[in-house]
């Protein structure tokens, strides 16, 4: 992996704690002018039976959505019908293990990077951790990095959590 300058580095550290934040406060529509507007949020499916090499079925999602979808998934938030957040999740998410690696494309990077998200609804006794690595490409933009794609692989095979009301 080729080195990348530490103003790069800066950038996007910046972008996944800015997300994270928003995110972490409930400033979903702040978080939605993150994406890029070709945006593919993608949760292939992990078998537990499949050799490690071959267990991500890319073929398989929990979630593929478009910028569409997320605004969809957004705006029934506000409906007071999305009862899988009613409470709304409270959240802390911490990202660390950053990767930025150049393309060929000189304004888009890929970026990988661990994501531990705290979970409790305030009704719940208990709470999630769900963690996962990100296979994230960000386009950079006049107006600062946007989320082009974003791959979550779960590290758990059966999901813990009862829903996946938040994003990831």
């Amino acid at each position: 992996m080729a080195p990348v300058d530490p103003e790069l580095l800066a950038t996007v550290n910046q972008f996944l704690a800015l997300e994270a934040k928003l995110l972490d406060e409930g400033r979903e529509e702040d978080w939605l002018e993150l994406l890029d507007e070709e945006l593919l949020y993608v949760v292939p499916i992990r078998l537990a039976t499949e050799d490690r090499a071959d267990e991500i079925q890319r073929g398989a999602f929990r979630i593929r959505d478009t910028k569409y979808h997320v605004r969809t998934r957004l705006q029934r938030l506000g409906t007071g019908h999305a009862y899988s957040e009613i409470p709304p999740s409270r959240t802390m998410r911490l990202v660390g293990s950053v990767l930025v690696q150049r393309t060929a494309d000189a304004d888009v990077v890929d970026v990988t990077s661990a994501l531990l998200v705290y979970r409790q609804r305030g009704i719940d006794d208990h709470f999630d951790l769900i963690p996962c690595r990100r296979n994230d490409t960000l386009r950079l933009t006049a107006q600062g990095p946007r989320l082009l794609t974003r791959e979550v692989i779960l590290t758990e095979v059966g999901i813990a959590t009862p829903n996946l009301g938040v994003f990831l």
